[in-house]
């Protein structure tokens, strides 16, 4: 067995933004969605069969895709991790080890700290409820890993996270196109040239789909397709993996 600090990183991408975060024995979810329909949405991949149990949930804002109230249910977890704001949409539903985060702000987990980062992303539950802040989320432990949660493309990501590891990056949607807010697949391969980590992982693709729209699997991958042809322009030197849900992938240290 690897001696602790050598452990390799694991990750993997259950589908849509959720993606399994194992290093320095600490487990991570992120944003939650397991459902086979999720209102007009429909999962075009087998959504896990078993419970999940992992020691945090990492919500990045509180879109109905990204926040699910049923999914969470099936995640076996003491803790929750929102933005600031969020918390009592989880103690509504009975959820009571519920930890808010700011921009900077930290939270520990086992060995690992929970940064809270900028996210260019407005988030309101309901249409006409007031905002409440989005963020990303950066692990720091023996491995750095930036889950992105949804954003735009913002400057400050130069300074973000010096030595980052991985780059959890949403690179679409669920429809036929995005609105302001999110990063598509230039934006996020942009992103990377200011990012520099050793992998990337595009999430946020090819899961769900709305109503009415294509279900031809080469249509919904293209978007992570579109990704790699453009990482491979723009930051050649980091390494892009695409990843199928529920596949599994083992970073090692540098």
């Amino acid at each position: 067995m690897p001696e602790a600090g050598e452990r390799p990183l694991s990750l993997a991408w259950i589908g849509h933004s959720t993606v399994f975060i194992e290093t320095d024995g600490v487990r991570l979810l992120t944003d939650p969605l397991l459902r086979p329909r999720v209102a007009h949405l429909r999962r075009v991949t087998e959504p896990p069969e078993d419970t999940i149990q992992v020691d945090a949930i990492l919500v990045s804002h509180v879109h109905h895709d990204h926040l699910d109230m049923r999914s969470l249910d099936r995640v076996r977890s003491p803790r929750v991790v929102v933005p600031t704001g969020a918390r009592r949409l989880l103690e509504r539903r009975g959820f009571d080890d519920v930890i808010e985060l700011g921009v900077g702000e930290e939270a520990s987990i086992g060995p690992v700290t929970v940064v809270g980062t900028h996210a260019d992303h407005d988030a309101r539950r309901l249409p006409f409820s007031a905002p409440i802040p989005s963020l990303g989320y950066l692990i720091r432990g023996t491995a750095r890993v930036y889950f992105a949660g949804d954003t735009e493309i913002f400057g400050a990501m130069r300074e973000l996270a010096p030595g980052l590891d991985v780059a959890l990056l949403p690179v679409w949607g669920w429809g036929p196109k995005l609105g302001p807010g999110h990063l598509d697949p230039h934006g996020a391969a942009e992103a990377l040239r200011l990012l520099r980590p050793r992998v990337a992982i595009p999430i946020h693709w090819g899961t769900y789909r709305r109503l009415g729209m294509t279900s031809k699997p080469m249509a919904l991958r293209e978007p992570a397709a579109q990704f790699a042809r453009y990482a491979a322009e723009l930051a050649p030197e980091v390494e892009v993996r695409i990843l199928a849900p529920g596949e599994r992938l083992d970073v090692p240290p540098c």
